[in-house]
């Protein structure tokens, strides 16, 4: 048997559990696995890093439900036909959860089993089903300008072709994801409210089968059937809060990359401010009379260890200015430095370091290499390569670019924001800072990363700050192409010529045109705008 049959087969199964009689041991092992696989989706919920790792939860979650209600079923059915016989009649893992759990007593089971419908149904499922709706709407209304970014990063030579056919994927799937989470999650409503009624109907139909064909007391009949009934709810409330909660965790997962165990851990106890805090005030508590001590000063002590072994968050500025600790030069090492000239050279200021780190997240040098790439299919030339350094002699948002030495272009970026640039057809105003595209000089908003999705909802062209540099380094390249080539480039440019055509090289350099006379035709060119591939 192969995967691609187990659902289809499993679904005829949970539908054939509404028809056919099931013995009591065969629905402990069903309840068995419901419990099991709700307690594997949760985990999987955890461990994901963006929602769509789990692209099948919407319909998992359909296929759980489904399920529930099957075994809700099958339990009124044996709970009714079988009550009169005692407790183990609808099998030993209701029983339990009807004796053990709620230790017999069926006025707190059934207080017990209301609990956990209103926190089911009033306070996860609503507020995930809320979180769904919102992530949908929010995803579709933002997807043109997704697009259009995906769109000018290709245009721009930023990323490739199947690069963003993958990206545009990725959006549609990001879009039906939660339009489906949007409608899976009033599945979970609808199972909380036919337990509710399923469970009413079980008391009230047990109470009458007992006392008209089981021959019980009122008495009798209420304790058996009451704790058979409460047990086969919160058999089935559990699991079906276990999977709410995993739906919620899918919803609101907003990640950094990490896992969510260690995204929460590293956020909550990452400050050892906030640890040392807590630690004085759970001593404090402790202190007041009444409450017991043990507790608090456990916590309290439990975080104050905690502050001791948690490093102090380091300031990235601090970090930068600090330096690389690098053993100094000799004078004559410096002045051997000064010397070379790189042909392109890129300073940025130290809070753009982590831009051109690969290990944090910084996309600048992979830009770079794509617009490499597109300059040497559009224009036919081959840029040298771009010498990164930091510079503590420029602010920490900007960068310089320089050319054989001398600064051809600069700018300013915000590395904690995003720039939204007014197209000029913006629907409506959003909060920033004004500034200018440095690129193109057109009006533009520096914006926090939260607002993304309603500036681009406003009709806004949102662009991350590596793009907004590499954006720029391509309209300077562009416009001093001219001035980029020289004797070197265009000699590595005629032995690639020279490699596929030897003998018209030959026979054209240096007995037709001189190496200055075809460098002075080929800037001539690209002074036009004229590729010279």
């Amino acid at each position: 048997m192969n995967r691609t049959s187990i659902l289809p087969l499993a679904v005829v199964g949970i539908l054939g559990l509404m028809v056919l009689p099931v013995p009591s041991f065969v629905l402990d092992f069903l309840l068995a696995i419901n419990i099991t696989v709700s307690l594997a989706v949760m985990l999987t919920a955890m461990h994901i890093i963006r929602p769509l790792e789990f692209s099948a939860f919407p319909s998992l979650l359909l296929v759980t439900t489904l399920f529930r209600l099957g075994l809700n079923v099958c339990s009124t059915r044996l709970i009714l036909l079988n009550g009169h016989e005692g407790s183990s009649a609808a099998g030993r893992v209701i029983e339990t959860f009807g004796n053990f759990v709620v230790g017999g007593n069926y006025i707190v089971g059934l207080v017990i089993f209301l609990i956990l419908i209103i926190i089911n149904f009033a306070v996860i499922t609503k507020g995930s089903g809320r979180i769904a709706e919102v992530a949908a709407r929010f995803t579709l209304d933002a997807l043109p300008g997704k697009q259009m970014s995906i769109d000018s990063d290709l245009a721009s030579g930023i990323i490739t072709q199947d690069h963003a056919r993958n990206k545009r994927e990725e959006l549609a799937q990001e879009a039906d994801f939660y339009g489906a989470m949007d409608g899976a999650n009033k599945f979970v409503r609808g199972d909380a409210i036919a337990g509710l009624i399923i469970t009413a109907i079980n008391i009230v139909g047990g109470l009458i089968i007992g006392m008209t064909q089981g021959g019980l007391s009122v008495g009798d009949a209420a304790a058996i059937y009451t704790i058979l009934t409460i047990g086969d709810g919160l058999v089935s409330q559990i699991p079906s809060l276990i999977i709410s909660t995993s739906a919620g965790l899918v919803v609101t997962r907003a990640t950094d990359g990490k896992n969510l165990s260690n995204q929460m851990l590293g956020q909550v106890f990452g400050n050892p401010n906030v640890l040392i805090a807590g630690s004085v005030v759970s001593f404090a508590l402790g202190l007041v009379p009444g409450l017991p001590i043990f507790p608090f000063l456990a916590i309290s002590g439990g975080l104050y260890y905690l502050y001791r072994v948690t490093p102090e968050p380091v300031d990235p500025n601090e970090a930068v200015a600090a330096g690389d600790g690098d053993a100094p030069l000799t004078e004559e090492e410096e002045l051997q430095e000064l010397l070379p000239v790189e042909p392109l050279q890129l300073q940025v200021g130290f809070s753009l370091v982590p831009m051109v780190d690969r290990e944090k997240g910084g996309e600048l040098l992979d830009r770079i290499v794509g617009l490499r790439k597109r300059f040497a299919k559009e224009l036919g030339i081959v840029l040298p390569a771009v010498h990164l350094r930091d510079s503590l002699d420029i602010g920490g948002g900007d960068y310089e670019v320089y050319m054989h030495g001398v600064c051809v272009g600069s700018g300013q970026v915000m590395a904690d924001r995003v720039l939204a640039i007014d197209p000029g057809d913006t629907v409506e105003p959003i909060d920033g800072i004004a500034t200018k595209d440095p690129a193109f000089g057109i009006d533009a908003l520096w914006i926090e990363a939260s607002d993304q999705a309603k500036a681009e909802m406003a009709g806004y062209t949102v662009v991350e700050p590596a793009a907004v540099i590499a954006t720029h380094l391509s309209e300077i390249f562009r416009d001093q192409s001219a001035d980029i080539i020289g004797r070197q480039e265009l000699q590595d440019l005629v032995d690639v010529v020279a490699r596929r055509h030897p003998k018209l090289v030959d026979e054209l350099i240096p007995t037709i045109l001189s190496y200055s006379e075809v460098l002075s035709v080929v800037r001539a060119l690209l002074r036009e705008k004229v590729s010279i591939r």
